[in-house]
């Protein structure tokens, strides 16, 4: 089990269930004790878990519900003979999920579409706070190897600059159903605890983002904390991602 499918199955892991009994859970979650990354992507995620878990507990019900429930069931019990003993279950679940609705569903972020500013926001979040390396390894043959080995752009081209910064690893990534490579880099500055990398690339099919651009040239954006770079060459989609402003990644170029 690599790093990548750990995190999709970790994706269904609730603290406090008897998920991990299933063996594959208790594989990923093995996993995750030998990997940092692994570790505190697992740890976000069962906080939100833990928040949306609160969220419900704190759910109360309008006065009078209970009430209501009962009085409507007897009616309908003496108007219509022999009504389903479930009617009062599936009402209150239905009344329940309407409240659930209010008070969650307003706060879920939408989905992204497949736009190239969509695209860039994603990456950008998964560069921050969102991948385990797969694999951890600086020497580039062993890069492109396992991403071909695993169907992600691996026949990509690096700027002259890039080729002298030191590798540290990939992952691959999807993007609406296409496989993005991820490569991480370092720049040589202080790591925050926990890190691996500091600079990140990322590179998919061009036509798997909708309204790419053909041009070649590089397209600078400040996102989140990141200065971004994009361009395209080849047919492939390249964004390149490290904290700062322009001519700090204007370097790597």
């Amino acid at each position: 089990m690599n790093l990548s499918e750990a995190k999709t199955i970790l994706l269904l892991y609730r603290p406090g269930t008897e998920a991990a009994e299933d063996p594959q859970m208790a594989e990923a979650l093995a996993l995750a004790k030998t990997h940092p990354e692994l570790t505190s992507w697992l740890q976000t995620h069962s906080a939100a878990q833990e928040a949306l878990r609160a969220k419900f507990r704190n759910i109360t019900p309008p006065p009078g519900l209970k009430e209501q429930i009962i009085s409507e069931q007897a009616a309908s019990h003496r108007t219509v003979s022999k009504r389903p003993t479930a009617l009062l279950a599936v009402v209150a679940l239905l009344l329940l999920a309407g409240i659930i609705a209010i008070l969650w569903i307003p706060h879920q972020p939408s989905a992204p579409e497949n736009t190239l500013a969509d695209y860039k926001n994603e990456m950008v979040s998964t560069a921050l706070r969102g991948y385990a390396m797969d694999l951890m390894t600086n020497d580039p043959a062993s890069i492109r190897a396992y991403l071909a080995q695993n169907h992600s752009p691996s026949d990509f081209k690096l700027p002259d600059a890039l080729h002298k910064t030191a590798l540290v690893g990939c992952a691959v990534e999807n993007w609406q159903g296409a496989k993005v490579s991820l490569i991480c880099f370092r720049t040589g500055k202080p790591l925050p605890p926990g890190a691996e990398a500091d600079l990140w690339l990322f590179v998919v099919d061009g036509t798997s983002v909708k309204d790419s651009s053909t041009d070649a040239a590089s397209e600078f954006a400040k996102i989140n904390k990141l200065i971004t770079a994009t361009w395209t060459d080849g047919g492939k989609l390249y964004f390149l991602g490290v904290q700062g402003e322009e001519p700090d990644i204007k370097q790597y170029l």
